[in-house]
């Protein structure tokens, strides 16, 4: 005699929920921190001169790995295009700010799925908070692949989506503000824009959406990944919390008229200091904030089965930023977590299109047979199943593209503007774009500069002569402005008048 049906069905239940259950338990959380607009050379465990304290960060280099060269996008758009789908801006088109550039097919997680959607398919809860600025499409969209979000928008984007100027709604009317990123912040969340705080401070309220998800996602044993892609440093270098007063949000530029050159060097350089000076306090902030998240990973008791990776979009502002040299793609990678050695600094390569291929195995997920990736996971390199991890690596900002091998650098060749010869040097074991050897002349390293000539002429371009781009009034347009690319790739070949401020042999 059978077993009642509703046992039966009952029993069914049981076991498939313990299965679930069992299936989920041991699958890693991941959080993940991206900092805005600074380089490598700008935190402690980088040990350059004129760096921040940053304890945090430094913990997780000294957890894990630290890998001395890593190379993103000079700017933002193309670098967090990359990060979210392991492709580079050949491929997408996400190779500049600018809007007619930007995302132009409009089918940046379409042609091709994002990681948080891949990671939301085998299984896992995802949340981001902080600066989106990646494409036509936004992080709610079902095609991205976040189940939450908590994120700065500017007040008249904000007002667009919703139909209210969060600002001007706030407590104080008569604030105007030409950023909202730090003190006021203008917030959307999971569908709603927040209420104004005047004293609030938009990292903090962040960080603390972050720790909160982190919270339900664990009590509800549920694997999570918490993408935070903060707005710090970027500027308008703000006061924080612990270094001023909410109001004091820029810094007045003095104005030197009618001083004698020895006064105006003076007024001038103090004003420069003093936003230097803020600079670090964001940086050395943000870490602050880092180390809540990481401390409360510990309270949960999920920190031994918890991700930490951190590292940034792009050079540093106003020195690097938007530049086609290697202080202006060379960015901070640092990373920890179960299984991973303590193997401290490497000179093993890696760049953005390695991270997306990295959550994935982090998360056990297979790559479906659809998918492919620029890059490869760093997980072998990083448990210690490989010695070694990328021949070389490559960032591509538009009118430039940065390659490196170990002891090799090769500047300033783009697709879109013709090829100039650009620069070529030898690297040994430095690093941070100073001190190079120039070498294109030199025998002893041609196989390494017909190596990196090779992927450079292997790159596909991003915009085919087939693309929408050249029948839009924009494209029209640039082509009518500008019929002689190759003078024109001369000129933008660092994206800066004074091409020898970049010379990386100084």
């Amino acid at each position: 005699m059978g077993m009642p049906r509703s046992l039966t069905l009952a029993s069914l239940f049981a076991c498939l929920l313990f299965g679930w259950l069992h299936l989920h338990a041991g699958k890693p959380n991941i959080v993940l921190i991206l900092a805005d607009d600074v380089g490598a050379d700008m935190f402690s465990c980088y040990g350059q001169k004129g760096s921040a304290k940053t304890p945090n960060v430094d913990r997780i280099a000294n957890e894990g790995v630290r890998f001395r060269t890593c190379f993103a996008p000079a700017i933002c758009a193309p670098s967090r295009a990359l990060l979210m789908t392991g492709v580079y801006a050949n491929r997408t088109g996400v190779f500049r700010n600018d809007m007619w550039a930007f995302d132009s097919r409009g089918k940046l997680f379409t042609d091709r799925p994002s990681w948080p959607k891949l990671l939301q398919q085998g299984g896992y809860v995802t949340a981001v908070a902080g600066k989106w600025h990646c494409g036509a499409r936004e992080p709610w969209d079902e095609h991205v692949g976040f189940d939450e979000y908590c994120l700065w928008e500017g007040p008249d984007k904000i007002k667009s989506h919703f139909g209210k100027n969060p600002v001007a709604s706030g407590a104080r009317k008569d604030l105007k503000l030409s950023d909202t990123r730090y003190w006021y912040p203008s917030t959307v969340q999971n569908g709603k824009y927040l209420k104004v705080d005047e004293d609030g401070f938009g990292p903090d309220q962040r960080c603390d959406f972050l720790m909160g998800f982190m919270e339900r996602m664990t009590k509800q044993k549920k694997p999570f990944v918490a993408y935070w892609p903060t707005v710090i440093p970027h500027g308008p270098y703000s006061t924080t919390p612990d270094h001023g007063k909410p109001m004091d949000i820029e810094l007045k530029k003095p104005n030197p008229k009618g001083l004698s050159k020895e006064a105006r060097a003076r007024v001038m350089n103090h004003y420069n200091e003093k936003q230097a000076q803020r600079f670090i306090y964001l940086i050395e902030y943000m870490d602050k904030l880092i180390g809540k998240l990481m401390a409360k990973a510990e309270d949960l008791e999920i920190y031994g089965n918890t991700y930490f990776i951190f590292c940034a979009d792009n050079g540093t502002a106003n020195t690097a930023k938007d530049r086609g040299v290697e202080r202006g793609v060379h960015v901070p990678y640092v990373v920890c977590g179960p299984g991973i050695k303590r193997l401290g600094a490497t000179n093993q390569l890696t760049d953005f299109a390695d991270v997306a291929p990295t959550l994935l195995e982090m998360a056990g997920i297979p790559i479906p047979k659809d998918v492919s990736f620029d890059g490869q996971s760093q997980l072998p390199f990083l448990t210690g199943k490989t010695k070694t991890h990328r021949e070389w690596i490559y960032a591509y900002t538009g009118s430039v593209q940065v390659l490196r091998t170990k002891h090799h650098l090769l500047e300033a060749r783009s697709p879109l503007l013709g090829k100039p010869k650009g620069r070529f040097y030898f690297t040994g074991e430095r690093r941070f774009g100073r001190g190079y050897e120039r070498a294109e002349k030199d025998p002893a390293h041609a196989p390494a500069l017909s190596l990196l000539r090779r992927v450079v002429d292997e790159m596909p371009s991003h915009l085919e002569e087939d693309h929408p781009f050249w029948e839009s009034k924009y494209g029209k347009r640039w082509l009518q402005n500008n019929p002689d690319r190759s003078e024109l790739a001369r000129k933008q070949l660092y994206n800066h008048p004074d091409y020898s401020r970049y010379d990386e042999s100084d």
